[in-house]
């Protein structure tokens, strides 16, 4: 009995089974962020939004473009174009540069608008802010771990899962749960931050990953924890705080 052909079998459905559950994890994560962000961008023409300056288009063209991206990078793998998938991988460090050079110009800014313009019963700005950078610093150390761990592909794939798991919040803010009391706890987390649709999206990867595994993945174990702490009352005590308020007036200032 020929086992090799078994072995590499049992490789190509292991192997399609992670591009489908590759692909269903970033299409929940795109459609949070499509919905969220779907008045004021992406729709914003149906929905007579205002007009968006050059900066937040572009903002909103290089995050949609980080979703292109690893679309394409898990098609590549379901069509075996492996090589192929590893060249692209440059475009994605680039495209992560990127989307964090332009979110943490478009946040700050974001901030100095809202600080000196009427209240709009969102968040406090510079809290906000804080919440926003710590995203992009989540994305860019979830891409760049995946990146370093390019030829372990476990670690790999679920280290650009969870890069796109970090950056769902800002859609998801924007989706009006308020309007339908009992789904609002998707959007605040409920009374221990928990409990919000972003958590959600990850509890849910997790668990499949693991129950196909039976084992939980150390990358996932990994980056749970941050991405779980920022949605708990800690993250809104830190940047709340009189240290972080500081700070954030002075990142505020540079953006003047």
């Amino acid at each position: 009995m020929n086992t090799s052909v078994f072995s590499r079998g049992s490789l190509r459905t292991r192997r399609s089974r992670s591009v489908w559950y590759s692909a269903a994890v970033g299409l929940a994560v795109f459609a949070v962020i499509f919905v969220g962000f779907s008045r004021t961008f992406y729709l914003g023409f149906v929905f007579h939004a205002r007009h968006l300056d050059w900066l937040l288009n572009l903002h909103g063209l290089l995050m949609t473009g980080w979703f292109v991206l690893f679309f394409v990078q898990v098609t590549l793998i379901g069509i075996h174009r492996v090589a192929l998938h590893r060249r692209l991988g440059w475009l994605g460090l680039i495209l992560m540069l990127l989307i964090v050079t332009v979110g943490t110009i478009v946040d700050i800014r974001s901030a100095a608008i809202a600080l000196h313009g009427p209240a709009d019963g969102g968040p406090p700005p510079l809290l906000f802010m804080g919440f926003l950078l710590a995203a992009l610093v989540l994305f860019a150390s979830f891409v760049s771990a995946g990146l370093a761990m390019r030829r372990t592909r476990g670690y790999h794939m679920r280290f650009m899962i969870l890069a796109c798991l970090s950056i769902v919040g800002p859609g998801l803010f924007r989706i009006p749960f308020q309007t339908v009391p009992a789904l609002a706890f998707l959007s605040t987390g409920g009374p221990f931050g928990l409990f919000g649709l972003d958590l959600l999206l990850l509890y849910a990867a997790i668990a499949w990953d693991t129950l196909r595994n039976r084992h939980l993945h150390p990358a996932f174990a990994i980056g749970a924890v941050p991405l779980m702490l920022m949605d708990t009352p800690l993250s809104g005590a830190i940047f709340g705080s009189a240290a972080w308020t500081n700070a954030a007036h002075w990142l505020v200032s540079l953006a003047r």
